[in-house]
This record gives structure tokens, C-alpha cells and sequence, in this order.
């Protein structure tokens, strides 16, 4: 979206995942993380990604938190919107965490950012920046 400023910035699970792997994309992860907020459901899926990988509960939330990135309460409006996503979405396979990240931005009109290719293209009035 024309305009949209590195304050307007809706971070995927994805990005903090980058930051925390230490995966491709890392050094545009940490420019935006910076100035960007991120769902609940999103944070509760970085949560869910590191605990997967074997990482005690604890110590995984303090990783999160420690890059003061402001989580977003996904609320009834949110979910209206992640549910109307849904028809739009579905041919790229797109999760409910996906489509959380990509409602909050709708409602800020935000550029929301990515490590998932598959939000290319995704003609819904709001950039995406995939960050790989």
C-alpha cells in the first residue's frame, strides 16, 4: 500500500521465527520487528513452533519477549475478517494464523510481512513484503 510506513508494520509468525533461527531474512526480520506489532494467535504460534522444537516453555516465552515486539489481542472483529478471509486465501493454503496476521492488517492498513511465499500476489488493498 502507497504510503505505508515502517510503523505500520504486521509481523507474521514467520518474521520472529527468522530472528529467533537465525534464518534467511534475518537482517530485514530485525528492521521491521523493531517498529511492527504482531496478533496474538501469531505469538501463540511462535510459542507453539519453539516448544515443537524442543525448547522448554518458559525459556521459549522469554526469547519471544525478549524482542519487545507488541502482540495485538485477536479479538471479534479480527475474527470476522480472518473468517471472511478465508474464500480469498484458501487456493494458497493459508492458516488461520495467516489469515489473523493479514486481518490485523486490513484493519491498520499495514504492510504485513512474511517469510511465506505463498502470500505473494495476494490481491487483498494491503502490501505484503516477504522478507526472503
Amino acid at each position: 500500500m502507497e504510503g505505508a510506513t515502517p510503523e505500520a508494520a504486521v509481523l507474521d509468525a514467520s518474521v520472529l521465527l527468522a530472528i529467533l533461527h537465525r534464518e534467511p531474512g534475518l537482517d530485514r526480520a530485525l528492521q521491521v520487528v523493531a517498529h511492527g506489532v504482531i496478533s496474538s494467535v501469531n505469538l501463540a504460534e511462535v510459542q507453539s513452533k519453539l516448544v515443537e522444537r524442543g525448547i522448554d516453555p518458559e525459556t521459549a516465552w522469554a526469547s519471544i519477549q525478549s524482542l519487545k515486539c507488541p502482540s495485538i489481542v485477536f479479538d471479534d472483529h479480527h475474527a470476522q475478517l480472518a473468517g471472511a478471509l478465508v474464500a480469498r486465501t484458501h487456493s494458497r493454503g493459508l492458516s488461520l494464523g495467516d489469515r489473523a496476521c493479514l486481518a490485523l492488517a486490513l484493519e491498520r492498513r499495514a504492510t504485513a510481512y512474511t517469510a511465506d511465499h505463498n502470500w505473494k500476489n495476494l490481491n487483498l488493498g494491503i502490501d505484503i513484503e516477504v522478507i526472503r
